[in-house]
């Protein structure tokens, strides 16, 4: 027995320590090196030199920089709420179907989402930009008499947002109304509750952790995808995924870059801690 154990506690050291190996070189040692970084002045050329300082997280709080913030979370709740109204009439929608029309539904919703995500924002454009797919329809039908501001705004960042990001909510959310006891529907549908009322007086309540589940998955995201925020936004809107980039590649000042991301690092470990508070599993996440 005790062999045997032995040879399992071998084979399980086996097989974690690529992983292990993996977490320190790539996550643990980069990390450290951008907090360290966070504490170090700016050169002016690209490089950093070897004086502890706080000045970077000082000017974190620069109002300039804070409106940034603001405008990231605004714009992550915005996406967040969006993928909410969308997942849930969705969820109900599937909840109703066969379980091989729900396979072939979930597998249409998936399939794009296979081609990576810059290639996806990009195709974007052709439906977004004035002569595009949208406004050519809308036009066409006479249903606007000129081509709408769909890019290079805030609405194209949302627009793009809610695109790349609405699996994530829409997975954890169709978990859990599929899980709603149908007795439960049937007893509310006897005491007079209409399809709305279901959805706010059984649905929500007893989805509540799904829902918290896909927004925590959404939210984080959405104000660090600087990518959509430059192709769709066109530069003119920036949100805090953006200005990390520009430290670190336009402005080259490198600690101040690192300083906004430990800020970013701190945020996302205050929601993670928010979420395990209210009885949230980490597994649910894709954690450990």
């Amino acid at each position: 027995m005790k062999k045997k154990s032995e040879k399992y506690s071998l084979f399980k050291a086996v097989f974690t320590l690529p992983v292990i190996i993996y977490s320190i070189l790539l996550i643990l040692v980069p990390l450290a090196f951008v907090f360290f970084l966070s504490f170090m002045k700016s050169d002016n050329y690209g490089g950093y030199l070897l004086e502890f300082n706080l000045e970077n997280y000082g000017e974190v709080l620069d109002s300039t920089y804070l409106l940034i913030f603001l405008k990231s979370i605004l714009i992550g709740l915005a996406t967040t709420f969006i993928c909410l109204l969308i997942s849930y009439p969705f969820a109900i929608f599937l909840r109703g179907k066969t379980e091989r029309q729900r396979n072939l539904i979930m597998k249409l919703v998936m399939v794009p989402f296979l081609t990576n995500s810059l290639i996806r924002t990009y195709g974007l454009i052709t439906l977004l930009r004035k002569n595009g797919v949208i406004n050519s329809g809308l036009l066409a039908t006479g249903l606007i008499s000129e081509p709408l501001n769909l890019m290079y705004n805030n609405i194209g960042i949302l627009i793009g947002m809610v695109y790349t990001l609405l699996p994530f909510m829409i997975l954890p959310v169709c978990s859990a109304v599929s899980k709603v006891d149908q007795n439960l529907l049937d007893a509310a549908e006897d005491l007079g509750a209409g399809k709305i009322s279901k959805i706010f007086r059984v649905y929500l309540p007893l989805t509540i952790q799904g829902a918290f589940n896909g927004s925590l998955m959404v939210f984080i995201p959405a104000i660090g995808f600087f990518f959509i925020a430059d192709i769709l936004g066109g530069g003119k809107a920036m949100i805090i995924g953006n200005l990390i980039k520009n430290q670190f590649l336009t402005a080259r000042n490198w600690p101040l870059g690192a300083a906004f991301s430990i800020v970013l690092l701190g945020l996302t470990f205050v929601l993670v801690k928010l979420y395990r508070k209210i009885g949230g599993d980490l597994d649910e996440l894709g954690g450990g």
